[in-house]
């Protein structure tokens, strides 16, 4: 059960924060910065789904990322008890296969409408897929993080969670294409379209 009755406590006033686990760390820790990257990651989702939540075509986009950021929530939970092999006094929440394999059929369903690239997409087009990329990209950072995270000595990640920023950053773009697709269609790369110079 998480009480919120107070917002602020002063604890953090010294530069550090205090992991799940109860550990202090700085806020500049690595493990801070990547759980903080995934709570990044969840707020984009936040912001895109004003759009899908305003476009009745877009409802089955918007609940599957209404579930994405419960996940989110999970995994920041996950990274932010580290796997010490120490007991503790409550059983950790973990990212589980689960859930990257829910990811992947969203994916696969999202996906099989859709015409085959021929060519990279502009981060662009409706709001809805817009605010999907920008989702996107901060999601692959968290991702970078996380993988650094766990190639770092002392730390150890569950493949799931590196998995499931993975195939997350994979879903946000299928998504932002089939946004796309049904207001009109990608909007394409033009490889050296701005060499001609300004009109």
């Amino acid at each position: 059960m998480v009480v919120l009755n107070r917002i602020y406590t002063r604890t953090g006033d010294d530069g550090s924060t205090a992991l799940g686990s109860g550990e202090r760390r700085a806020k500049y820790d690595l493990r801070v910065s990547a759980y903080g990257t995934v709570d990044e990651t969840n707020a984009a989702i936040g912001v895109a789904r004003l759009a899908t939540q305003a476009d009745p075509d877009l409802a089955d986009i918007d609940a599957v990322l209404a579930r994405i950021q419960n996940d989110l929530f999970d995994l920041g939970a996950d990274l932010s008890v580290p796997d010490t092999g120490e007991p503790l006094s409550y059983e950790p929440l973990r990212i589980v296969t689960s859930q990257v394999d829910g990811i992947e059929r969203d994916i696969d369903t999202l996906n099989a409408p859709l015409k085959p690239l021929r060519s990279f997409v502009l981060p662009a087009g409706t709001p809805a897929a817009a605010h999907l990329h920008v989702a996107r990209t901060v999601c692959r950072r968290a991702e970078r993080l996380v993988v650094e995270l766990s190639r770092t000595e002392g730390e150890i990640v569950s493949p799931a969670a590196v998995k499931y920023l993975n195939r997350l950053s994979d879903l946000l773009f299928v998504m932002s294409r089939a946004a796309n697709a049904r207001a009109g269609g990608d909007v394409l790369w033009v490889p050296a379209a701005g060499r001609s110079g300004p009109l």
